[in-house]
This record gives C-alpha cells, structure tokens and sequence, in this order.
C-alpha cells in the first residue's frame, strides 16, 4: 500500500468516526458547543501530526487525541455561577479522576477496558475499576424524575424499569407529540427521554422542544437507530444521545450523566 492510499484510508475512517468524536465530547461538557469545539481541537491536531495516531486503530487514536485536549484543558464542562450549573460542577468536581470519561468510553461507545486504557493512559484493569467506580458514584449523586416518550410498549416498559430501578421516579410514558405536551405539564420532570419517531408520525424533537418551551430547560435524552444523522454539526443538535439497539447499561449511563447537567442543548425542527 503506498502513504497515499494509506492516508486516504486513515482519512476515511477518520470521517466514521467523528459523528461518535462529537457525541462523546457533547456528552464529557454537557454541551454541543463546547464538545464540538473539542472535538474540532482533536481533528486539527491529527491533521498536523498524523504520529499521534501511531501505535493504535484509528478510532482509538482518534480518542485518545481528544481525551488528552480534554485533560490538558482541566477536563471542563460548561461554565455556570450559580444555580443548577453550578451544582453540576459540584457534583463532578467530587468524582474520581478519569471515572466519568471512562464509564462513556465504555457504555456509550463500547470500547474495552484495553482501549479505554489505551485512551486516558492506564491498564485494563484500572480501566475496569473506574467505570465500576464511575457507576457508584453517578448513582450515589443525583437522583430526580425521568418523563419517557417512546411509542413501542416493549421498549418503554424497558426502558421505564431501567430508570425505576436506579432510584428515579417516572413521571409516566407518552406515546405521541400531544401525549408527551399534556403529561409534561401535568408532572414536570427533571429529565426526559425521548424517542426520535413516535406512534402518530410526530417527532420526538418536536415533542421536546413543546416541552422545553413550556417548562424550561432540562436535561435531555434522545434515542435514534440512526445517530450519525443527528451528529452532523450543522445545526443545534442533542449533547446526550443513545443508539438503538440500546443496552442496559448504555442507559444508565446517559440517565446518571444527563442528571449532572441543568440544561442541555437540543434539536430544531
């Protein structure tokens, strides 16, 4: 293979891999802007000095770049005074080093414990441990009420015990954009969990920005089978956001880390 065709397939992947790049950034800040803005760092490193993917796959590297801006930049989330923001800095300020980034590493990413280690510097096992570590500690901090629109009854009762089960309180399932207007105002939630495309062919998007308009911001979850398409940077777009098919632990890990965050940027229609 001669450098060209070479730099060309480094190139390529690079590409299938930023969508997940800006999710994981969005998801360290709590913030489109600032992860972006990450994430941005991480891709004008890689273009100066390709050397620094040496050593690893290319998705790993590419990760490791960004975590290693991430850390150097004293690991910041959006910057917030007072109020809820505020308390979001508090509460990680007093979680263990590398515990966050490895649990999104890990559950929302699904790198192994090797590659996680690879990423933020340590071995597999510290890798393991810090996610176990990540998961106690999230759990322990916040706790508050979760709305969930989704219109597959399966996947809700699901996804309803799962959040039941870490110590939340369901404020109760909407199936339609409608639905998920009159429950929000009914029992306002802390946190909501959405479905991209729901029973009626309305839109989960519309659906939350009815409802952060009526509520205030919150805390914002999406699920989609197709997140590359909601990662593009072009418009407003979610910090927080799962994949479909989901696992367990994918969302309790974007349920405890979405909790830490007063407000969180969301879609236009």
């Amino acid at each position: 293979m001669t450098d060209a065709s070479h730099a060309e397939t480094v190139s390529d992947q690079l590409g299938k891999f930023i969508p997940y790049l800006r999710r994981y950034a969005r998801a360290l800040t709590g913030s489109q802007t600032s992860g972006d803005n990450f994430a941005a760092a991480s891709l004008e490193a890689i273009l100066t000095d390709r050397s620094v993917l040496d050593g690893t796959d290319v998705k790993t590297g590419l990760f490791r770049v960004l975590y290693g801006i991430w850390s150097s930049a004293g690991a910041p989330i959006e910057e917030g005074e007072n109020g809820p923001r505020a308390k979001a800095q508090r509460l990680l300020s007093k979680l263990t080093d590398n515990s966050r980034e490895a649990l999104l590493l890990y559950t929302i990413e699904g790198f192994s414990y090797a590659n996680i280690g690879t990423i933020i510097g340590v071995d597999a096992n510290e890798a393991e441990e810090l996610v176990a570590i990540a998961r106690r500690e999230m759990a322990d901090n916040v706790a508050g009420s979760v709305m969930i629109i989704e219109d597959e009854a399966i996947i809700a009762m699901d996804i309803e015990s799962i959040v039941a089960d870490m110590g939340h309180r369901v404020t109760g399932v909407a199936r339609t954009r409608a639905e998920a207007v009159e429950l929000g105002r009914a029992d306002v939630p802390d946190l909501i969990l959405a479905d991209i495309q729901l029973a009626d062919n309305s839109s989960g998007i519309d659906a939350v920005n009815d409802l952060l308009a009526e509520l205030g911001h919150r805390p914002v979850i999406f699920i989609t089978a197709f997140p590359e398409r909601l990662l593009t940077g072009d418009k407003p777009e979610p910090a927080f956001l799962i994949s479909k098919p989901y696992t367990e632990d994918q969302v309790i890990s974007a349920v405890s880390q979405a909790m830490f965050f007063s407000s969180t940027e969301t879609l236009n229609a």
